[in-house]
């Protein structure tokens, strides 16, 4: 079986070596830039924006692959699944259509209201810029201003937290419009990712994600600085109600799109809200997290291609995933002064990883160094009985690495498990 990953960050980084483990696959992929953990696994890969979908497709027809498995949203935004299946060429991953749950949060949010899907926060979606100044100003509450088309986690701006009323309208109008302009949700985030064949949905391990930049959970969003999951898959201060709850809210989503004609296949990740109320939509997304897939693709017991292809082919069941009852934790290193001014690139010593994976992210290797670029760098999970241990070894690996880079050592810690719990605890 042949596999062609789209993609060459470290999301794609974890796709690839899922794929790998079986030993009687082959790869090949597309990327921007050479990504050097993808270019091992791969027999043969194209350098190339993954929205170029002509030389997409024409690569994927040329190396007859089997399947296309799409990691990025963008080229999800561009239609690469609808061209690749004009062309004969099966993927795992939603139409453009369909990707809509993700590409435009208006769209998302009018599904959810017209299928009468519970929570989703109030909202109001604006065409120009000056009609959501307005409302801002007239409003009460505290709102999240968003654009309605993707902002790679970091487009969101929320007053009471990051800025005042007038930097809200300063903001919406920067935007210039459409905008979503909703109200601000209060509690913990938490991540569920689901495999989905159109109609059934297999739920992956519960993870958080943090967007912060800095320790403490301050600074600017970013596209994460790291995540964790826990040994039973779920979080402490996720209930088994909410649970049930989101995972419902999901499951109505993909049959609310199912009966519209725009059923949606590939991995449904949702990112919730929990409030005193229970789970509360912050957004979806049509394709794996990142850094989320590699909490998950790391635990994957399950042959990960075999699962795709019960997603293209509309046999999805429980029977077909399994994950390891461990858990995880996840470190980007990032450029200093990322994500706002990173600096120029730069070599790294990525020292030994031991215990922990490495993933490759946004580096490129020159004459056997790595350099930074502009974005996130590379990434190290590490696993373990306990998160205790897991955060050992992704800290152990984090700190040996040498250059112009920095991480959140916080992240998979106790001390900052326990806030989100207490803080769970004060809202309910």
């Amino acid at each position: 079986m042949k596999y062609l990953v789209v993609g060459g960050g470290g999301r794609e980084h974890a796709i690839t070596a899922a794929l790998a483990r079986d030993e009687e696959t082959r790869l090949a992929a597309v990327m921007a830039s050479k990504n050097p953990g993808i270019a091992a696994f791969a027999d043969s890969f194209l350098l190339a924006k993954e929205t170029e979908i002509e030389r997409v497709v024409e690569f994927a027809v040329d190396q007859r692959v089997d399947l296309v498995l799409i990691g990025p949203e963008a080229p999800l935004e561009a239609g690469i699944v609808d061209a690749l299946a004009a062309a004969g060429v099966p993927a795992f991953g939603p139409t453009r259509a369909a990707a809509r749950i993700e590409t435009d949060k208006a769209y998302a949010r009018g599904l959810m209201a017209r299928h009468g899907i519970r929570g989703s926060p109030d909202y109001r979606g604006f065409s120009e810029a000056e009609e959501a100044v307005r409302y801002i100003r007239d409003h009460p509450g505290d709102l999240a201003v968003k654009p309605v088309g993707l902002t790679g986690g970091k487009g969101v701006r929320v007053m009471g937290e990051q800025v005042d009323r007038e930097g809200a309208c300063a903001y919406a109008r920067e935007l210039g419009g459409p905008v979503v302009v909703e109200e601000r949700l209060v509690g913990e985030e938490f991540t569920l990712q689901a495999f989905v064949d159109g109609a059934h949905l297999v739920p992956m391990p519960l993870v958080q994600d943090h967007k912060r930049a800095f320790e403490g959970d301050r600074g600017p969003n970013t596209g994460g600085m790291g995540s964790y999951s826990i040994p039973d898959h779920g979080l402490p201060f996720v209930t088994r109600a909410d649970y049930d709850d989101a995972l419902g809210i999901m499951g109505a989503v993909v049959r609310a799109m199912a009966d519209e004609g725009t059923p949606f296949r590939g991995v449904l990740y949702g990112q919730f809200m929990n409030t005193a109320a229970g789970p509360m939509v912050i957004e979806f997304n049509a394709r794996f997290g990142d850094p989320e897939a590699m909490n998950v693709l790391t635990l994957l017991d399950s042959d990960l291609g075999a699962i795709a292809w019960r997603c293209v082919d509309g046999t999805l069941g429980e029977s077909a995933v399994s994950f390891r009852p461990e858990a995880t934790v996840c470190k980007y290193l990032v450029p200093q002064g990322y994500p706002d001014t990173p600096g120029p690139s730069q070599p790294i010593d990525p020292g030994t990883p031991g215990a922990a994976r490495l993933y490759y992210a946004n580096v490129e290797e020159r004459e056997g160094r790595l350099w930074t670029q502009r974005s996130r760098t590379l990434a190290f999970v590490g696993t373990g009985s306990t998160l205790e241990e897991a955060e050992a070894v992704a800290e152990a690996a984090a700190a040996g690495v040498t250059g112009p880079v920095r991480y959140r050592r916080d992240i998979g810690t106790r001390a900052l498990l326990e806030q989100r719990c207490a803080h769970m605890r004060s809202i309910r």
